[in-house]
């Protein structure tokens, strides 16, 4: 397998001694911002292996947290578009450096919502029944159907949402697409009258007749949705809308875990950079307030821990890429974690088609589950609901994985496709996305500190994977040349939003 980069990584535990003498940048964080930030350094005009020096310390292992359990998506059209559109590009141009479709399974693929209901199909309600027939005579009077890619919603009020409008909506979420999205829905008719909430005989009665008939049809037995017509892993029957959220000309996909390795494993064939496993426990500043540096305890083989405490004290600039541990080491920097669950799942036919879906499943009378389903080349990664039930926990080893949120997952999903209920779950996982808390930035933050020499970047939610070269190549910009020209950040300026100084 093209994955042999992955094993070849060296450890250490201690520095190498290599920085002496030399412009010295220390990265906290080896998962995808720090590895990116590592590996565009290197590849800077200005980076020379014989006067600068890089040391990447990771707590537990690389990729060990969201980088390594992202879905992976890839748009043209995510958020923020300071970094996006040439975070977008530097993705195509990886790939096509390195074959990047053999070695991290990028590829260019289909995005879209779709609207299903998964609720057992038997007996109804009279009430229910009666509910379907109005909905059923509301579609004929507004001619509502099924979007095909390039028409627009209707949306029941006479205008129109386009595709557009469904990414600013169900996407472009301030903390994350995977944000708690169970919720309670009322769905209110044309003329203000609630349909779910109408009162209706609740006897529950075998239906027959007309009713029948009607129940069919809303229940799946109808006409079909005109879904792509590559789209067949997915029951049409079951779906009530859908709407195209990009082509391959603004979506595509990586595997994140491979696609961080590869990287990191490019950046130290430069044979200046050093990979060193261990924990930070402190930040050192200078009597003048510059930051010169870090202390870490070295991760021990059996995770036992460690009385030895390790001093770097001769670097210029320090980079924390910690996601939600970031706030660990800056009090005041109001990043926070998301807990978010996924499961890969083997299809039952070994591959789908190229497809990303975000979903709106009908689980029950006034109850909603959004999942998003990412196609890969060998499996179907599925990520659900964010929470936060749990403290971020020391490390990214400690995540807590509730089974029962993965086993959610897979019971409806199962539902909507034949592929994956006949297939099987290979991963159960959780991870935690990092998360600005200000209301007025969906980050992430990228730069200096008002503190010298230390920088930050982190708080990019969701959207990491899809942001890290991007934010990698401007991040060497800045630490080699002073200033980024590759793309404007400057609202995502760390200085802005909270102050480094504040330590433990």
């Amino acid at each position: 397998m093209p994955t042999d980069f992955i094993d070849k990584l060296t450890f250490l535990s201690h520095p190498s001694g290599k920085a002496e003498g030399k412009h010295h940048i220390v990265i906290v964080g080896a998962g995808i911002i720090g590895v990116c930030t590592a590996y565009y350094l290197t590849k800077h005009p200005d980076f020379n292996p014989e006067t600068h020096h890089i040391t990447v310390l990771e707590s537990k292992r690389v990729a060990g947290g969201a980088s390594g359990k992202a879905g992976g998506l890839l748009a043209s059209w995510a958020f923020p578009q300071q970094i996006v559109p040439l975070s977008f590009q530097l993705h195509q141009e990886l790939s096509d450096e390195y074959n990047g479709d053999e070695n991290w399974d990028y590829r260019r693929l289909t995005t879209v919502s779709l609207e299903a209901d998964v609720r057992s199909i038997g007996k109804r309600s009279r009430g229910v029944v009666a509910q379907k027939r109005r909905r059923r005579k509301l579609r004929e009077e507004f001619h509502c159907s099924p979007l095909s890619e390039g028409t627009k919603k209707n949306d029941g009020s006479g205008g129109s949402k386009n595709s557009e409008d469904i990414k600013a909506n169900s996407i472009n979420e301030n903390s994350s697409r995977t944000a708690n999205r169970t919720r309670s829905k009322t769905k209110i008719d044309y003329d203000g009258e609630d349909l779910d909430d109408e009162e209706e005989d609740n006897e529950d009665v075998e239906t027959s007749g007309d009713e029948d008939e009607e129940d069919d049809y809303l229940d799946g037995i109808g006409p079909d949705v005109a879904l792509p017509s590559d789209l067949n892993w997915i029951k049409k029957s079951l779906v009530r809308d859908w709407a195209s959220l990009g082509g391959t000309d603004s979506t595509a996909q990586v595997h994140p875990f491979k696609f961080t390795h590869f990287l990191l494993s490019k950046a130290m064939e430069s044979g200046a950079v050093d990979l060193i496993l261990g924990k930070v426990c402190r930040l050192h500043c200078s009597e003048s307030g510059e930051c010169t540096g870090i202390s870490y305890t070295p991760t021990t083989d059996d995770d036992s821990p460690s009385n030895t405490v390790v001093d770097i004290k001769d670097a210029q600039q320090v980079v924390l890429t910690m996601g939600p541990w970031t706030s660990k080491m800056l009090l005041d920097c109001p990043i926070s974690g998301l807990r978010a669950h996924s499961i890969t799942i083997k299809p039952s036919t070994g591959t789908v088609s190229p497809y990303a879906i975000f979903t709106e499943l009908k689980i029950g009378r006034n109850q909603y589950f959004s999942p998003e389903m990412y196609a890969r080349k060998d499996e179907v990664y599925i990520c659900g609901e964010g929470d936060t039930l749990v403290e971020l926990p020391e490390t990214s080893d400690a995540v807590e994985v509730v089974r029962e949120k993965c086993d959610e997952l897979y019971r409806y999903v199962a539902k909507l496709s034949n592929n994956l209920s006949n297939g099987h779950v290979l991963k159960r996982q959780a991870c935690y996305l990092p998360v600005l808390n200000v209301p007025t930035s969906s980050g992430p933050l990228v730069g200096e500190t008002n503190v010298d020499g230390l920088y930050v970047a982190s708080g990019h939610s969701c959207w990491g994977i899809n942001n890290a070269p991007g934010t990698g190549k401007v991040m060497a910009e800045l630490l080699l040349e002073g200033e980024a020209h590759s793309a404007d950040i400057s609202a995502l300026d760390p200085s802005l939003y909270f102050d480094a100084s504040i330590l433990d």
